[in-house]
């Protein structure tokens, strides 16, 4: 006996479990708290299924009528329609997924989770990038429908303008969140590979630098003799004989160092690498922070501002001071001081990983990593005094020249 809408609405919880059968395989399965379920009990290829069509009222006895005989139609047709049904739901999930996995949306995700390895300089550069130029082009499109030129057509102002070291680095980026978005499962394929090799190649240009042991000794003595803002100087002088990159020590906190063991800890934060490094202090730098100190020690900054003690110089500012003294671009820069020990240290015959140790290049394994920090410290306290030592008798060198020639 069919089932009515009144015997639908009517049917009550009992304490047992009801199926109020409308015929056709169709029943209302009423449980024991009441609730009132459609369900369809069929066979297929000998075996006994069931099909779930949802819940009184919000599927009507005439609704689950229909889907009734839908579900017959394609049995008549050989096809199991609860199969059917999980086909189609899955094909909905994967194109409400496909939707959802943009390529700001993919790329957002690496990005959190790729921007505790960067130094807080090099997130904001990367995340700039994403905002202000990719996203805008290519971020509403789904990774699942991006092509190679897609990426091509990004890069094509940077490379119309010129700016094509600029192109080279939009593409790497890219090409960082294709690759996450296929180990991820998103797509098949990292469609942005090798597109770098359809752009201008960009020429390599290495910062200027003085090596020659002769031009160290003049710079260190015209150092020597500059004239100017006190953080500036000092900068400039400690500079040569740590040398870290330019805004590692020009952003370092008085709280960073440790005199009585001679140490200088720069935070994770402030590393390109974002990892702690360690740069043991010469008895030289020891000298010229004790005399810093007198200067800017009740602040924070060892190189405040002219303008407020809270806020450090910037890079421009003992840059300035090299091309007041005669140092153009093509001759010497701040990241220069990094190429002078890089290559006067490999010159006089310190070990290399030492010298890459102490420069916080990137180890390629975290084994050689914590090997280098427990076996190769000492070394590189001897290193640090060694090439401070061989700073002071390059500055004094032309200086006993000139006396002699007196």
């Amino acid at each position: 006996m069919k089932l009515s809408d009144a015997a639908v609405r009517n049917a009550k919880a009992n304490g047992k479990v009801q199926k109020l059968s409308d015929g056709g395989g169709l029943y209302l399965h009423v449980t024991v708290t009441g609730s009132k379920l459609w369900r369809m009990a069929y066979r297929f290829e000998g075996k006994q299924k069931l099909l779930s069509f949802g819940a009184y009222p919000a599927v009507s006895l005439k609704d689950a009528r229909h889907r009734r005989d839908d579900a017959k139609e394609l049995l008549a047709r050989g096809i199991d329609p609860g199969e059917e049904k999980k086909q189609a739901r899955e094909e909905k999930l994967a194109k409400e997924r496909e939707e959802r996995d943009t390529f700001e949306f993919v790329a957002r995700e690496w990005f959190a989770k790729y921007e505790p390895t960067l130094s807080e300089k090099h997130a904001k550069k990367l995340r700039r990038y994403l905002e202000n130029t990719i996203f805008p082009v290519i971020g509403g499109k789904p990774v699942t429908q991006l092509e190679p030129a897609n990426f091509l057509q990004l890069v094509q102002p940077s490379e119309r303008l010129g700016h094509h070291e600029t192109a080279h680095k939009l593409m790497r980026l890219c090409g960082q969140v294709t690759r996450y978005a296929r180990i991820t499962g998103r797509v098949k394929y990292d469609v942005a590979a090798g597109l770098t090799e359809a752009l201008t190649p960009v020429q390599t240009t290495h910062f200027a630098a003085v090596t020659l042991p002769d031009d160290i000794g003049q710079l260190l003595r015209d150092i020597d003799a500059y004239v100017g803002y006190t953080s500036v100087v000092y900068c400039l002088k400690i500079l040569p004989y740590v040398f870290t990159r330019p805004s590692e020590l020009r952003l370092a906190h008085w709280s960073e160092f440790d005199f009585k063991n001679a140490t200088w800890i720069i935070p994770a934060s402030r590393m390109k690498m974002r990892r702690e490094h360690v740069v043991p202090l010469s008895k030289q730098v020891l000298v010229l922070l004790n005399e810093l100190h007198a200067y800017t020690g009740n602040g924070k900054l060892l190189f405040p501002s002219v303008r407020a003690l809270t806020t450090p110089i910037s890079d421009a500012a003992p840059l300035a001071a090299l091309r007041r003294m005669g140092y153009g671009k093509e001759t010497m820069t701040l990241h220069g001081f990094r190429a002078m020990a890089s290559t006067r240290l490999n010159e006089l015959g310190f070990r290399a990983d030492v010298i890459e140790a102490q420069l916080a290049h990137k180890e390629p394994d975290t084994v050689r990593l914590a090997y280098n920090r427990a076996e190769y410290m000492d070394e590189r306290c001897r290193l640090m005094q060694a090439w401070a030592d061989y700073l002071d008798g390059l500055r004094n060198t032309q200086q006993k020249r000139s006396k002699e020639e007196v």
